[in-house]
């Protein structure tokens, strides 16, 4: 249930301590557990808790979109949740497995991924589209996967996806896109398929705000969490042909127009949290 009150230290380490255990049991969870943080600031507590906790480091953000009618009085209308070093992987052009939580959620998400190639300035709190366009990066085909221990994540609101390190459980790193910043992105085409069907096209355009949009919230929001985006930081800008749901076993590929394909397998996550 939500909580009008602030969320206390004792309920953020609670909340922080089952789903950390869940992910290194590689195990799901019944319900979300406790109250549920009653904004998002509170929310980002507890995943800034976790992540301290997670023995292994950020080396990239995903981010979400949130829908209006889910949005609270931040105003954010975009999530950040962390990718982690061991749960970074560069395609090989082979089926790469990909860990995720039976019994709880597990999707594959088309992704266009930036990598910085400058350090933001520590002190700009609020970006712009132009503005995140003219800092350096380099941008990459990807696959996300997402996946939680709490099967009811995404369904439960942005709060619980926050709480859960973004519902983010790796990320496949694919091709460069060259001269991306020239390109149109409407250009920039995907779809999805999982089992040899189709489940969703789509592409850069999909984006609210496009590719530009999604930097610049993360660079934002990044800042003013006090974790300004650094210079070989990775950024997975957004479901680019939706979220689609994938069990222990099915296949998934993402087809990119023109640039490249990327093709996985759902294995069961193992109890340190890895592809079993």
């Amino acid at each position: 249930m939500d909580n009008s009150n602030d969320t206390t230290d004792a309920a953020r380490s609670a909340i922080v301590g089952a789903f950390l255990q869940a992910r290194r049991d590689g195990a799901s969870l019944a319900e979300f557990p406790g109250e549920i943080p009653h904004d998002l600031v509170a929310a980002y507590e507890v995943q800034d808790l976790a992540i301290r906790q997670w023995p292994d480091q950020v080396v990239g953000w995903k981010v979400g979109y949130i829908a209006p009618d889910r949005r609270d009085a931040s105003g954010d209308e975009r999530l950040l949740g962390p990718i982690f070093a061991r749960q970074f992987w560069t395609a090989t052009g082979g089926i790469a497995p990909i860990p995720v939580f039976a019994g709880g959620f597990a999707a594959i998400e088309a992704e266009y991924v930036l990598r910085l190639d400058a350090d933001a300035p520590a002190d700009q709190l609020e970006w712009t589209a132009d503005e995140a366009a003219a800092l350096p990066a380099t941008l990459f085909l990807g696959l996300e996967v997402a996946s939680s221990p709490l099967a009811t994540i995404n369904v439960l609101g942005p709060r619980v996806v926050v709480s859960d390190f973004g519902n983010n459980n790796g990320l496949l790193l694919g091709a460069e896109v060259p001269d991306w910043t020239a390109r149109d992105e409407d250009g920039l085409v995907a779809e999805t398929f999982i089992e040899g069907t189709s489940v969703g096209t789509g592409g850069a355009c999909r984006l609210p705000g496009g590719l530009r949009g999604a930097f610049a919230f993360a660079l934002a929001r990044s800042a003013r969490r006090g974790r300004p985006l650094r210079r070989g930081e990775w950024v997975a800008t957004g479901n680019a042909t939706g979220i689609h749901d994938i069990e222990v076993g099915q296949h998934g590929k993402v087809v990119f127009a023109g640039l490249g394909a990327l093709e996985v397998v759902a294995t069961a996550a193992a109890p340190d949290g890895h592809a079993g």
